[in-house]
Protein backbone atom coordinates (compact mmCIF):
# COMPACT_ATOMS: atom_id res chain seq x y z
CA UNK A 1 0.00 0.00 0.00
CA UNK A 2 1.41 3.29 -0.68
CA UNK A 3 0.42 7.61 0.40
CA UNK A 4 -0.60 10.18 -2.02
CA UNK A 5 0.83 13.35 -0.22
CA UNK A 6 -0.18 16.37 -2.23
CA UNK A 7 -0.42 20.50 -1.67
CA UNK A 8 -2.79 22.85 -3.23
CA UNK A 9 -3.10 26.93 -2.89
CA UNK A 10 -6.11 28.05 -3.10
CA UNK A 11 -7.32 31.61 -3.98
CA UNK A 12 -10.79 31.19 -1.07
CA UNK A 13 -10.68 31.55 2.14
CA UNK A 14 -10.34 28.44 4.75
CA UNK A 15 -14.65 28.38 5.08
CA UNK A 16 -14.83 28.93 1.21
CA UNK A 17 -12.28 25.18 0.81
CA UNK A 18 -14.31 23.66 3.72
CA UNK A 19 -17.70 24.13 1.90
CA UNK A 20 -16.15 23.22 -1.17
CA UNK A 21 -15.72 19.56 0.20
CA UNK A 22 -18.82 19.22 2.08
CA UNK A 23 -21.30 20.95 0.41
CA UNK A 24 -23.25 18.58 -2.50
CA UNK A 25 -23.65 21.82 -4.39
CA UNK A 26 -20.80 23.14 -4.53
CA UNK A 27 -19.00 19.84 -5.14
CA UNK A 28 -20.97 19.72 -8.07
CA UNK A 29 -19.70 22.92 -9.69
CA UNK A 30 -16.10 21.46 -9.73
CA UNK A 31 -16.53 18.28 -10.13
CA UNK A 32 -19.41 18.03 -12.63
CA UNK A 33 -21.38 15.07 -11.43
CA UNK A 34 -24.05 14.85 -8.38
CA UNK A 35 -22.49 14.12 -4.91
CA UNK A 36 -23.59 12.84 -1.37
CA UNK A 37 -22.08 14.81 1.23
CA UNK A 38 -22.20 16.13 4.64
CA UNK A 39 -20.08 18.31 7.12
CA UNK A 40 -21.19 15.73 9.98
CA UNK A 41 -19.21 13.11 11.74
CA UNK A 42 -20.07 9.39 10.63
CA UNK A 43 -21.94 10.74 7.67
CA UNK A 44 -21.64 8.54 4.70
CA UNK A 45 -21.29 9.98 1.38
CA UNK A 46 -20.79 9.04 -2.28
CA UNK A 47 -18.96 10.90 -5.15
CA UNK A 48 -19.23 10.14 -9.18
CA UNK A 49 -22.45 8.50 -8.95
CA UNK A 50 -21.21 6.17 -5.89
CA UNK A 51 -17.65 4.91 -8.16
CA UNK A 52 -16.07 6.95 -4.57
CA UNK A 53 -18.06 6.28 -1.04
CA UNK A 54 -16.96 6.35 2.68
CA UNK A 55 -17.91 8.32 5.58
CA UNK A 56 -16.79 10.84 7.26
CA UNK A 57 -14.12 9.71 10.45
CA UNK A 58 -12.89 13.40 11.68
CA UNK A 59 -14.87 16.57 11.17
CA UNK A 60 -12.94 20.17 12.49
CA UNK A 61 -15.37 22.86 10.43
CA UNK A 62 -12.66 24.94 8.39
CA UNK A 63 -10.02 22.67 9.42
CA UNK A 64 -10.03 19.40 8.91
CA UNK A 65 -11.82 16.28 7.31
CA UNK A 66 -10.97 12.92 7.23
CA UNK A 67 -12.78 10.53 5.06
CA UNK A 68 -12.97 6.30 4.94
CA UNK A 69 -12.64 6.86 0.92
CA UNK A 70 -13.98 3.19 -0.70
CA UNK A 71 -14.48 1.53 -3.78
CA UNK A 72 -15.20 -1.47 -5.64
CA UNK A 73 -11.92 -3.22 -4.51
CA UNK A 74 -10.59 -1.02 -1.90
CA UNK A 75 -10.97 1.09 1.39
CA UNK A 76 -8.08 3.90 2.12
CA UNK A 77 -8.36 6.85 4.24
CA UNK A 78 -8.02 10.38 2.97
CA UNK A 79 -6.87 13.55 5.09
CA UNK A 80 -7.37 16.76 4.24
CA UNK A 81 -5.87 19.82 6.37
CA UNK A 82 -6.92 23.35 5.64
CA UNK A 83 -4.25 26.54 6.61
CA UNK A 84 -5.31 29.76 6.49
CA UNK A 85 -2.75 31.79 4.38
CA UNK A 86 -3.79 35.58 4.30
CA UNK A 87 -6.49 35.85 1.69
CA UNK A 88 -6.11 32.44 0.49
CA UNK A 89 -6.00 28.49 2.11
CA UNK A 90 -3.26 25.99 1.76
CA UNK A 91 -5.14 22.38 1.73
CA UNK A 92 -2.72 19.48 2.45
CA UNK A 93 -3.80 16.08 1.19
CA UNK A 94 -2.96 12.80 2.57
CA UNK A 95 -4.29 9.47 0.63
CA UNK A 96 -3.12 6.45 2.86
CA UNK A 97 -3.50 2.57 2.26
CA UNK A 98 -4.00 3.06 -1.62
CA UNK A 99 -2.92 -0.14 -3.39
CA UNK A 100 0.60 0.07 -5.43
CA UNK A 101 -0.90 -0.66 -8.79
CA UNK A 102 -3.92 2.80 -8.34
CA UNK A 103 -1.40 4.80 -6.94
CA UNK A 104 -0.66 6.77 -10.37
CA UNK A 105 -4.45 6.89 -11.37
CA UNK A 106 -5.44 8.39 -8.05
CA UNK A 107 -2.34 10.45 -7.34
CA UNK A 108 -3.50 11.85 -10.87
CA UNK A 109 -6.99 12.32 -10.12
CA UNK A 110 -6.64 14.10 -7.30
CA UNK A 111 -4.64 16.71 -9.62
CA UNK A 112 -7.35 16.04 -12.54
CA UNK A 113 -10.50 16.06 -10.92
CA UNK A 114 -10.84 16.89 -7.41
CA UNK A 115 -8.61 18.97 -5.67
CA UNK A 116 -7.23 20.45 -9.10
CA UNK A 117 -10.32 20.89 -10.25
CA UNK A 118 -11.51 22.56 -7.08
CA UNK A 119 -8.55 24.91 -7.81
CA UNK A 120 -9.37 25.70 -11.18
CA UNK A 121 -12.98 26.36 -9.97
CA UNK A 122 -11.66 29.31 -7.61
CA UNK A 123 -9.26 30.44 -9.77
CA UNK A 124 -11.79 31.25 -11.86
CA UNK A 125 -14.41 33.10 -9.85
Amino acid sequence: MKTIKQKYEMNASVTEVFDALTNPKIIKIWSGAKAKMSAKKGAKFELWGGDMFGKNLEVVKNKKLVQEWCTNTFKSKASFTIIEKGKRSIVNLIHENVPAKSYKNYSDGWKDYYLGAMQQMFDEK
